[in-house]
């Protein structure tokens, strides 16, 4: 049947429409020229605390923008398309990590669907380079009642990244924490034009895998300015239960390590327990986060790499349900300043 000029117009508006909702399911920054040209790196948000819907578009930009790779944003939405890390089951368009080089991710407690996980799983098997933030060493927490066939992946952060969740060491929102290099790590080129490493977010009780490079520890401070001091009170582990001075020893909050797949396949992984958004707005942790990626791709780290925000960055303080509601992943393009969003509805009444 041939279609009149209106038609034609409309069917082809129609189908435009379609692709553009589809793709906005997600978010994609094409690559400018730079040392990552025809690599695809998968940010992975996903997090009910620490606004990783917010940082890790961040890094993506930058990534794009400065260092050459195409970087594709996955979010957790709700049916309407908008962003909700509370959305513990959904992963938008996970079929992207089919063609994912690498993978950057921010995760908590996920109880996504067989078919999401296994674009997961089979992106790690084939090795690509792994760089995991903040919550991520407890990306998954399947019920013991799950259906699921990857509830093994509940100890994904020790079998892959090198450590599980533990417990908090540093209290959040009392005791900012200040990133200390491990002696002997100084040359390593991931700290190449770091310093000043400082987050607003509290450390975790970390002992990882004996075959990690433990490369930043955490110093506890007295409160959440970075001029504050070292804290020095007494804390049980919760590993033990052994007592010790909460800044001896300073507990890991960085390390990399090369994770061995069954199939011999290798993962090159660095984690960090620190990146909440509000702490990648710290130079020193962005470009500790950033060199990491390039790192991972076996690129050269730059004596200086460029980590300046794309657009203006101003994250959401870190709390739960404190995320922006009413977003869709379009609000993080590129050339955009991300807006406030909903208020979120009033607490419900205490009752006396």
């Amino acid at each position: 049947m041939k279609l009149t000029p209106l038609v034609a117009l409309l069917t082809l508006a129609l189908a435009s429409l379609t692709s553009l909702s589809a793709a906005m399911n997600s978010i994609t920054y094409p690559a400018k020229p730079g040392p990552g040209a025809g690599k695809r790196i998968v940010f992975l948000t996903g997090d009910e605390e620490y606004r990783s819907e917010e940082g890790l578009p961040m890094l993506a930009k930058i990534l794009s923008q400065r260092y050459g790779f195409t970087c594709t944003v996955l979010f957790a939405l709700d049916p309407d398309g908008t962003i909700n890390p509370d959305n513990n089951t959904s992963l938008s368009d996970p079929a992207a990590l089919d063609t994912a080089d690498g993978i950057v991710m921010a995760l908590r407690f996920r109880q996504w669907p067989d078919a999401t996980m296994k674009h997961f799983v089979d992106a790690v098997a084939r090795g690509v380079p792994i760089v995991a933030l903040r919550t991520s060493t407890h990306a998954f927490r399947f019920p013991e009642n799950s259906l699921t066939s990857y509830k093994s992946y509940n100890h994904f952060g020790r079998e892959v990244l090198g450590e599980d969740w533990v417990s908090h060491w540093g209290a959040n929102r009392k005791g900012a924490t200040h990133g200390i290099i491990e002696p002997g790590a100084e040359t390593d080129p991931l700290f190449r034009g770091v310093s000043d490493i400082f987050g607003d977010s509290g450390a975790y009780e970390t002992h990882p895998v004996a075959d990690a490079k433990i490369l930043l520890r955490g110093q506890v401070l007295k409160g959440m300015s970075p001029t504050d001091a070292p804290d020095t009170y007494l804390k049980a582990r919760k590993s033990d239960g052994v007592e010790q001075p909460i800044n001896d020893p300073l507990m890991p909050v960085a390390w990399t390590r090369l994770n061995k797949n069954p199939n011999g396949k290798t993962n090159r992984v660095f984690c960090t327990t620190m990146g909440a958004a509000t702490d990648l707005t710290n130079e020193g942790l962005r470009r500790l986060v950033i060199n990491a990626v390039l790192c991972g791709f076996a690129l050269d780290v730059p004596a200086h790499a460029d980590v300046t925000p794309i657009d203006p960055f101003a994250p959401a303080p870190y709390a739960f349900k404190g995320y922006r509601r009413g977003l869709t992943p379009a609000d993080h393009a590129l050339g955009q300043v991300l807006r406030a969003g909903t208020p979120p509805p009033p607490a419900p009444a205490k009752k006396d």
